[in-house]
């Protein structure tokens, strides 16, 4: 009886420190009405059918790795690109962003592997790493020059997805007319972590479990209204 009741208190306990797992999401899910994921080519095979009946919430939309760097092209891009618009779900690019390769390279690489149409999201910047040997000025007129050249390709502002820490190093008063996706998976509000009028998505577990999809996956919620999230796609 001991032994169980200690059991016990300590899953109570690390419900009690842990509201993600206490929840398992569902405060979230609840909070906002648009949800979606991001996938490359290590979600191998997908079930798309089943990811647009996902049983604990509608998958609206989904940003799927188009590209890497100056060469690098996801190789499950073209398939998955075509079947999730066949399942009827929103669909976005994006690119992994190298600091140390040409940014004028990289946005070629994307946009000689990308044709947005109508109806699709904005492509969106993927940057996750920090450089050692390059200032942070040096590091934005890179990211600058990526976003300047692919606004310029496909009529529409890119989406940067970055993580908390990166925000606040790099894009924290500067890119002030891009729409921004943080990833946070340590804070139950995203809004109280990082303020800024152009938060519009976050990236909330990347251990999301999504039906059609073997292994984990990110889950994403976008924190605005129905017509702003509209107003992100291409027409």
């Amino acid at each position: 009886m001991f032994i169980k009741l200690s059991i016990m208190a300590n899953v109570l306990i690390g419900l009690l420190f842990n509201p993600f797992v206490a929840t398992n999401y569902i405060h979230i899910t609840k909070r906002f009405e648009i949800h979606g994921i991001d996938i490359s080519h290590h979600q191998r095979y997908i079930n798309w059918e089943n990811v647009q009946e996902h049983s604990d919430f509608k998958i609206s939309f989904c940003f799927l790795k188009a590209t890497e760097g100056a060469t690098f092209k996801d190789t499950k891009f073209p398939n998955y690109w075509d079947d999730c618009k066949d399942a009827g779900i929103s669909r976005g690019a994006y690119h992994f962003f190298s600091i140390s390769k040409s940014p004028y390279a990289q946005a070629q690489n994307f946009i000689g592997s990308v044709d947005l149409q109508k109806g699709d999201l904005a492509p969106v910047l993927d940057f996750e790493s920090e450089s050692q040997n390059l200032s942070t000025t040096e590091v934005r007129k890179r990211i600058t020059t990526w976003l300047t050249i692919v606004e310029k390709h496909y009529g529409v502002k890119p989406i940067i997805y970055t993580n908390s820490h990166l925000f606040n190093k790099y894009i924290k008063g500067y890119f002030k007319n891009n729409t921004l996706w943080i990833a946070d998976y340590n804070t139950s509000d995203i809004n109280y972590a990082v303020s800024h009028p152009n938060l519009k998505f976050w990236q909330y577990t990347e251990k999301g479990k999504i039906d059609g999809i073997s292994g984990s996956v990110d889950i994403n919620a976008f924190l605005g209204e129905y017509q702003e999230f509209e107003n992100l796609k291409i027409y």
